[in-house]
């Protein structure tokens, strides 16, 4: 039977609100002093935003005594998309970057929740914008890591003025470093608004995602998202949930086009990512979100995740690669 999350799964509250330094990185094809990991003022990602990054999470489960890192070759597998979609050969395979994680991992003692950071970028100093004729490398952090979203069982979300980039200016599918500030946009003015995050619309005038989470909505008894052709991010943790939604609480599950006025006419909403996890999301725009509470349909699924993330269901392990156990290959 799942267990609802606890505090006690999670880190302390100064984890959570000041994420400590890397002591260590995996940078140039080896470990090396997080210090040590530096890049010029010229260098191509740092003017241009021509870089691309993947977020991980680590996950402890205290009766193992041991790090279950969450599906790490499908993010691998979405990092060397995206640095594909910048023209970068990054020459790395998802084994050998699960190798390097695992490696950095245990140099780490990461015997915490910890999130991850993957990042590929031009690393050239050089001016001139373009992607051709440049050079990528590749890097990894970990740091322990808490909520990303602090109010996430009862997040107050707006929605933005400013709206999400089509995929024909920035390609919605990667995680284009640059295609950030969109997101930082909408994040802060929701924050100094009073708001936990920001939703945006897309050109059409449809829901898109969070300023960092894909978005779902419970309707008439019926699970919906927008689909990948509303220029959302194809989220790791989304297609977990997919299955988690249909497979384990025996909802139906739409992927289709969301009109703003039905998150105000919606009986759940929440939001899903590596960071966020599973956000529920209680207030839009001001207007309660049915009764104003985490709905049941919500609460049930962050049972369910919490657990399967941790190592917990058996029909679920193999989305968890162990960092400390023999059987390290996902």
């Amino acid at each position: 039977m799942p267990t609802e999350w606890t505090q006690a799964d999670q880190l302390d509250a100064a984890a959570e609100a000041a994420p400590s330094k890397p002591s260590f990185a995996f940078f140039r094809g080896r470990i090396v002093p997080y210090a040590d990991a530096r890049v010029g003022l010229l260098t191509h990602a740092l003017n241009y935003g021509t870089a691309v990054f993947g977020g991980l999470r680590g996950y402890w489960n205290q009766d193992e005594q041991e790090l279950f890192v969450f599906r790490p070759l499908d993010h691998f597998r979405r990092f060397r998309d995206s640095a594909g979609l910048l023209r970068m050969d990054l020459r790395v395979s998802e084994g050998e970057l699960w190798d390097g994680l695992r490696s950095l991992l245990r140099k780490e003692e990461a015997r915490a929740d910890r999130y991850v950071r993957a990042l590929a970028f031009y690393g050239d100093e050089t001016i001139g914008v373009r992607l051709h004729d440049l050079h990528p490398e590749v890097a990894l952090v970990s740091f322990p890591f808490g909520r990303y979203v602090e109010n996430d069982e009862s997040a107050h979300v707006c929605v933005s003025s400013w709206r999400r980039p089509a995929d024909n200016v920035v390609p919605a599918r990667g995680k284009i470093a640059g295609a950030y500030v969109n997101s930082a946009l909408a994040k802060s003015d929701a924050q100094l608004a009073g708001f936990d995050e920001a939703l945006v619309l897309n050109e059409s005038g449809h829901v898109s995602e969070g300023s960092a989470e894909n978005v779902f909505i419970v309707r008439g008894g019926i699970a919906a998202t927008p689909p990948a052709s509303e220029d959302i991010l194809e989220g790791i943790t989304r297609r977990t949930v997919l299955q988690l939604l249909r497979d384990d609480l025996g909802l139906e599950v739409a992927e289709r086009a969301i009109d703003r006025t039905e998150l105000y006419l919606a009986e759940e909403v929440f939001l899903t990512g590596t960071g966020a996890q599973v956000t529920a999301v209680t207030r839009v725009d001001h207007r309660p979100v049915g009764p104003g509470v985490m709905g049941p349909v919500t609460r049930r699924l962050r049972e369910v995740f919490f657990d399967v993330v941790r190592g917990r269901v058996p029909r679920y392990r193999h989305w968890c690669a162990p960092v400390w156990g023999d059987g390290a290959k996902p």
